[in-house]
């Protein structure tokens, strides 16, 4: 099948119709059958057939579709890529960070940074590590910060600001007398955790951390993202342990903070694309970005010993 054909096939599979996937890729109705014949004749088999008014796919069609997606998921990213080109770094700026640090981190370090740079274009947008990686590859965006070590050959890593990760716990969890100490970890041996979900990668760095606790605390609500763990222990579920920056935006008068001991160890990376110069104010921009993690990654303890 050329793309040609697949752009038929595919719009008429979305539309139903001839007529319909005429319209949708602005083209006259015959030539949208005549290319759609011109396909069946080089397949040797129909991919249609007129069921009551409608057309419907034959069973090669169904077999050819998941193959054809992959191709129409290549051309996608190829088109994102084009339109990605045309971006001129020195007049914009591309920011994503996970949601974690879109709430905390990103918003006074950019408000900080436009001081000095007022006429720079700044684009911002939140999403999980691994798509953040792909967005960077795909040159949608010219920075990423995360929690999570990419290794990607492609890029570049930075190391902004280490921490540690910190159990968050509803209002009452712990006696107030402990409330302000640092939680021995084996103190969550049998314990009941909202946890995140599997396919995370903090979750599977914490899962490292737990190995050791006899016996291992059981995750009773598991949840896809840190900011619903807070959410869910802002309501009175419980305990979670997450990142600092999650925990901080919590309202301090439903739960919590207590750091860990020993501490389990977290660090905030910034990424770029290897091999290609980063826009030059982006120096500034990781300077500021450092500087305020690591006084976000200090609150814990300083609450600890102030409360």
């Amino acid at each position: 099948m050329r793309l040609r054909h697949i752009e038929i096939f595919q719009a008429i599979r979305q539309t139903g119709s001839i007529s319909a996937a005429a319209q949708l890729l602005h083209v006259s109705q015959p030539a949208v059958t005549k290319v759609l014949q011109h396909a069946e004749l080089q397949l040797g088999f129909p991919l249609f057939l007129r069921v009551r008014g409608k057309l419907q796919p034959t069973s090669e069609a169904l077999a050819l579709e998941s193959e054809v997606e992959k191709v129409t998921t290549s051309l996608q990213g190829v088109q994102r890529l084009a339109k990605s080109l045309r971006h001129t770094p020195e007049q914009s700026v591309r920011i994503g960070a996970i949601p974690a640090l879109a709430q905390s981190l990103l918003p006074p370090s950019i408000l900080e940074w436009k001081r000095s740079y007022p006429d720079i274009a700044c684009e911002l947008s939140s999403d999980h590590s691994r798509e953040l990686v792909q967005q960077l590859l795909m040159r949608e965006i010219d920075l990423a910060l995360t929690l999570n070590f990419s290794g990607h050959p492609g890029l570049t890593t930075q190391i902004l600001a280490n921490g540690a990760l910190v159990a968050l716990a509803s209002k009452g969890y712990w006696p107030e007398s402990e409330s302000h100490k640092a939680l021995p970890l084996a103190d969550l041996a049998s314990t009941s955790l909202i946890g995140l979900s599997s396919a995370d990668p903090l979750a599977a760095k914490l899962d490292n951390y737990l190995e050791n606790v006899s016996p291992p605390p059981q995750i009773s609500i598991c949840v896809q993202t840190y900011s619903l763990a807070r959410a869910m222990v802002e309501s009175g579920a419980g305990i979670t342990v997450i990142d600092p920056f999650t925990a901080l935006s919590a309202s301090t008068a439903t739960v919590c903070i207590r750091t860990l001991t020993p501490p389990l160890p977290i660090t905030l990376y910034a990424l770029t694309r290897a091999h290609e110069p980063p826009p030059h104010m982006l120096a500034d921009l990781l300077q500021i970005f450092g500087t305020r993690a690591r006084e976000l990654l200090d609150l814990p303890q300083v609450r600890a010993r102030n409360a």
